[in-house]
């Protein structure tokens, strides 16, 4: 005999779970309509506004500017990453993500009143026509270029593979005057610049970016130093990695971890926008002892690989905090050539840490956003078992300080004064062979440089000069005794910016900028990379450790991350 009961209480049962099933999807269905009402507005309100400004301004109006700055502050109130590309923005999008574009080969920059090439790439047609650092751009096709911006410039050099474009130039090295014909080609920008070794047995990879085919570009940089020598460690440097496509990041990870390995997973509004990524590809190093450089330079792609290495326990990753991006942009068509680039999910590493730095859906009353609070950070297991923090950006196992260079060297820099008297040192030895790893200026050669900053203008102020000055200000506004104010002027004539002075303060760090753009006058951008790679202290902290195999199976093994 059936037991009715029961059979009541599951009717009641299933009567209250279609109305709560019911409920639920009359709920959902209000918000769709309101939400759906509430675009709508939007949208017919701002097409009004166009409107009107397209008619009834007082004057004139640019309907595609209107647009674009209408736009501009959409997609602004959302995160910095999101943005509108129109037509003539999308060469520049493509090449960013793809390393390419038609040109000529060379990177240029305003001197005077000319445009001059800053530096041609290895095997570029302007490379190949014997363009050198410093050559003067007098005209584009017969047209004079004197005082034309250096956008503009740029612009006429680009152009599609296989056309050509007449370049009159002023040789720096003898002022002759030269016409070439240069014909353009498909100009790819390596995302490896340097591979090689710093150290008996341990390699060395500068990877600079995440663009089309850096897999391949690792990947072959990696077999190459495997077959020259016997690879016994190897140091990836990431710090000036701003990331790019998050494919690429998972496919060179899976040199270094086995197939079929988590890499990163992202998520978008919710729960069913989840996707996993995992390497797709067999490792070639799955037991080689790795170091991996960061900085907060590091963003987006390159936190991706450093964290799944670090959750991995793969490799030790050393450095600095890293930025902290963990949005994932995606881009969608809008019709008439434009396109919108926009945030659709977050990144979640493999021990279920979330890099994102910055809340962006939660803003101040001003606008302003803020970092994920103290209290809101979260702790995750690697696989071995080591204490890693989400919060923003990666934690590195070995934290090293990074390397100070003084306001003053990078405002010679800035100045170009650094690359003017480099194009004179070229003028005076450009027959001179050169050692990349040993190269350096002479003393002579520094006091020539010397006398070239003397009659230069160089505004320049120290950060203690400034305070110095905001407390004398702060001591008259107080009316403090004159025995304040005559130790005040002792301190003045202490900490006084004298250019001269500070030439010789920081002596070290502007010889060795002098040096890089000699080196890359001689050898290129490589050059400069292998000439920094034996010098640079970080660098040389991970040779160290990688030498140390106790220490860093250690590191791997025990350490625990602090939260900061």
């Amino acid at each position: 005999m059936p037991n009715f009961r029961n059979i009541f209480r599951f009717a009641v049962l299933f009567v209250v779970l279609v109305f709560a099933t019911m409920g639920r999807a009359m709920a959902q269905s209000e918000e769709r309509v309101r939400q759906d009402f509430e675009l709508g507005r939007a949208t017919e309100i701002l097409a009004n506004i166009m409107r009107e400004y397209h008619t009834s301004y007082v004057d004139k109006v640019d309907a595609d500017n209107l647009l674009k700055s209408a736009v501009d502050g959409l997609v602004g109130a959302t995160d910095p990453y999101s943005e509108y590309l129109s037509e003539s923005d999308m060469a520049d999008f493509e090449m960013l993500t793809t390393g390419k574009y038609g040109g000529v080969g060379s990177l240029i920059r305003k001197r005077g009143d000319y445009v001059v090439f800053a530096q041609p790439y290895k095997g570029t047609p302007s490379d190949e026509a014997g363009v050198k650092i410093g050559d003067k751009i007098l005209a584009i096709e017969g047209e004079d270029m004197r005082g034309v911006a250096t956008d503009v410039i740029s612009s006429r050099l680009k152009g599609d593979p296989g056309t050509e474009v007449s370049v009159t130039i002023e040789r720096n090295i003898d002022s002759r005057v030269d016409t070439l014909k240069l014909k353009r080609r498909r100009i790819s920008i390596p995302s490896v610049p340097y591979a090689g070794y710093v150290a008996p047995g341990i390699g060395y990879i500068v990877h600079n970016d995440f663009i089309e085919g850096s897999y391949d570009e690792v990947r072959r940089a990696l077999e190459r130093l495997m077959k020259e020598d016997s690879l016994r460690g190897l140091v990836l440097d990431y710090r000036s990695n701003g990331g790019g496509l998050m494919q690429e990041a998972v496919d060179i990870a899976s040199l270094f971890v086995p197939y079929g390995e988590r890499v990163v997973s992202i998520m978008g509004r919710d729960s069913s926008s989840l996707h996993h990524y995992d390497t797709r590809y067999r490792p070639l190093a799955e037991e080689l002892p790795i170091v991996i450089l960061v900085s907060g330079s590091s963003a987006s792609a390159s936190e991706i690989l450093a964290g799944a290495m670090q959750d991995a326990d793969r490799g030790v990753i050393m450095g600095q905090r890293t930025y902290g991006k963990g949005l994932v942009q995606g881009t969608r068509p809008l019709g008439y050539g434009s396109y919108l680039k926009y945030t659709t999910a977050k990144y979640y590493i493999p021990s279920g840490r979330c890099i994102q730095a910055v809340n962006y859906s939660k803003r101040r009353s001003d606008g302003s956003v803020e970092s994920v609070p103290d209290s809101l950070i979260s702790e995750f297991k690697t696989r071995g078992g080591r204490k890693v923090y989400d919060g923003g950006g990666i934690v590195p196992d070995v934290r090293i300080e990074p390397q100070y260079v003084s306001r003053f060297a990078l405002t010679l820099y800035a100045m170009g004064y650094m690359e003017d008297w480099a194009d004179g040192y070229m003028r005076r030895n450009h027959d001179r062979e050169i050692d990349v790893r040993r190269f350096s200026i002479t003393d002579e050669d520094y006091s020539d440089f010397c006398r070239f900053i003397e009659a230069k203008d160089v505004p320049y102020e120290s950060e203690t000069r400034r305070q110095l000055k905001a407390l004398e200000r702060a001591a008259d506004d107080d009316r403090y005794d004159e025995r304040l104010a005559a130790v005040l002027k002792e301190l003045d004539e202490l900490v006084k910016d004298d250019k001269m002075s500070n030439m010789e303060t920081y002596r070290p760090e502007i010889i060795e900028a002098l040096n890089a753009q000699i080196v890359l006058r001689y050898a290129y951008s490589e050059g400069v990379q292998e000439y920094a790679a034996v010098r640079d202290s970080s660098v040389l902290r991970a040779v160290e450790l990688l030498q140390d195999t106790a220490k860093y199976r250690q590191i791997l093994r025990e350490q625990h991350l602090p939260m900061h």
